[in-house]
């Protein structure tokens, strides 16, 4: 009773810190990173243990899924050199770097050891990057390569994490081996592929909101447990599944589903930040007590350590990159690479400050079992780079664009205009066919710029107006989702677009 209780007053103090955070314009993570490295010292603190095994479904799978659903692959497509330069450049440097920063500060560390521990700090984490760019002005392209490359690299991150671990406690890998890893690789693909085809045909014919918001998070943790099960990567067959099922269910999921599925999804990733940054917390306080003074000062300098070389690992290949890009440009011209966006001095230096780390890191480090090598050490290093991250990085990222003066550069905005002249097309197409007084009244409607600005029916002729109404939005859906696999909006647009339309549809119902 007394942890239930604990939980409900650190839940009401997680919910005032993100107001305080939308209040003072800073990224909630930050201040529940502080919060929860504050429960380490409290006294009588209660204590909690988690199944390390259980740790990554949990806490990954959900935040991951939510992440992957609104990727643009329009713009990962138009993006994706920089985007990959991150996912694999500069995660595999940040690991070689602290896994050999670890081997030189801690000699009696296994070298698999220390590259686990790299692999767990290296990639920067998408609901973080999602809570701070949502909240800045920023240029789209921006956006794109932070959102992308958080979510991508998870995979090539955990990929090594689980290899590094296995090695640890005693496997071999041959040149067998790693072809079969290749293969799976694949097969991750193609099962998260079939699966989304499956689940969305299941829960289209789910018609209670309620029902239907249970099996997503059953099917979500389904998927990633049945990837385990057959030796697949779950990582990579749950972002495929998650990015099959967004273009997929548009059209199968009706709004009074997608509306509040949508808003309980963004409260359970919350509520899982929330419960991330606890369970590290108080996993913290009993290892500082297992230290003596001696051996908590050389501890904190190792991770204050690994804090400053992830970091600056970072900002050095961002720079590289975009000096790269620049030469290649001025020898070559644009071509394929870097093509029409040569990258600015300011960019990179977002690009570069931002890369907080989140959920994934304190999980995979909590997923360490527990005879793992000083896995007392390489917990502490993932929660000082998180927090650090996350209050250094996160709490400085907005003056940083606001002294950069970047801005955004209205690109959702641009297609949301282009998106909404098809759209009052179709919906003038159906009116101009029908010739009935209840056409004639809706047309008038439908002649403006804000066509989804639709008043309430009146009472007299609603079930025919409301009819027609309907007629149009499904037609107004299909172009809209016509538009985004054409490439001529991207998923930005896309989503705000289907929200209003959403709105419409349960006004029409």
């Amino acid at each position: 009773m007394l942890i239930f209780q604990s939980f409900l007053l650190l839940l009401v103090c997680a919910v005032a810190l993100a107001g305080l955070a939308r209040y003072l314009n800073m990224p909630y993570p930050s201040l529940l990173a502080l919060g929860g490295t504050a429960l380490a010292f409290l006294p009588h603190a209660p204590t909690f243990n988690l199944d390390p095994s259980l740790t990554l479904a949990l806490f990954v799978a959900p935040a991951l899924l939510d992440a992957a659903f609104d990727t643009s692959l329009r713009d990962l497509k138009r993006y994706w050199i920089p985007v990959m330069s991150l996912v694999f450049i500069a995660v595999g440097l940040t690991i070689i770097a602290v896994a050999w920063l670890l081997r030189y500060m801690v000699p009696e560390i296994p070298w698999a050891a220390a590259v686990a521990v790299g692999a767990i700090v290296a990639p920067p984490d998408a609901v973080a990057a999602s809570a701070v760019m949502r909240r800045l002005s920023v240029p789209h392209r921006i956006r794109v390569i932070i959102e992308g490359e958080s979510l991508l690299n998870d995979a090539t991150a955990l990929l090594v994490y689980r290899l590094a671990v296995s090695v640890t406690l005693g496997a071999t890998f041959t040149g067998g081996g790693v072809a079969l890893l290749s293969l799976a690789m694949l097969a991750s693909v193609a099962v998260g592929y079939i699966l989304a085809q499956i689940v969305i045909r299941i829960l289209e014919r789910v018609t209670d909101a309620p029902s239907a918001i249970v099996l997503q998070f059953v099917t979500t943790f389904g998927v990633w447990i049945f990837a385990e099960e057959v030796h697949l990567s779950p990582i990579v067959t749950l972002v495929v599944y998650a990015i099959t099922a967004a273009r997929l269910s548009p059209q199968r999921t009706p709004a009074a589903t997608r509306i509040p599925a949508y808003a309980v999804w963004e409260t359970v990733v919350f509520v899982l930040n929330v419960f991330a940054f606890v369970l590290i917390g108080l996993q913290l306080r009993p290892i500082l007590e297992s230290l003596d003074a001696e051996q908590r000062i050389r501890y904190f300098q190792i991770a204050a350590a690994v804090f400053g070389i992830v970091i600056l690992v970072r900002i050095t290949w961002v720079f590289i990159y975009n000096r790269m890009a620049v030469l290649k440009h001025r020898i070559r011209g644009t071509g394929w690479w870097p093509g029409n966006y040569v990258p600015t001095l300011a960019g990179s230096t977002v690009v570069g400050w931002a890369g907080m780390r989140g959920i994934v890191t304190l999980a995979t480090a909590y997923a360490l079992p527990p005879g793992f090598p000083y896995r007392d050490l390489a917990l502490l290093c993932a929660v000082f780079v998180v927090v650090g991250t996350l209050v250094v990085q996160g709490l400085t990222l907005r003056p940083l664009i606001l002294a950069l003066k970047l801005r955004d550069d209205g690109t959702v905005d641009r297609e949301v205009r282009v998106a909404q002249d098809v759209l009052a097309l179709v919906a003038l197409e159906i009116l101009e066919t029908d010739d009935s007084e209840t056409a004639r009244v809706l047309r008038d409607e439908f002649v403006t710029t804000e066509v989804f600005e639709i008043d309430a029916p009146h009472a007299t002729g609603r079930e025919a107006r409301n009819n027609l109404r309907w007629r149009i939005v499904e037609a107004q859906r299909s172009a809209l989702v016509k538009l985004r696999d054409t490439a001529e909006i991207g998923d930005d647009a896309f989503h705000r677009l289907e929200e209003r339309l959403d709105v419409l549809e349960i006004n029409v119902r």
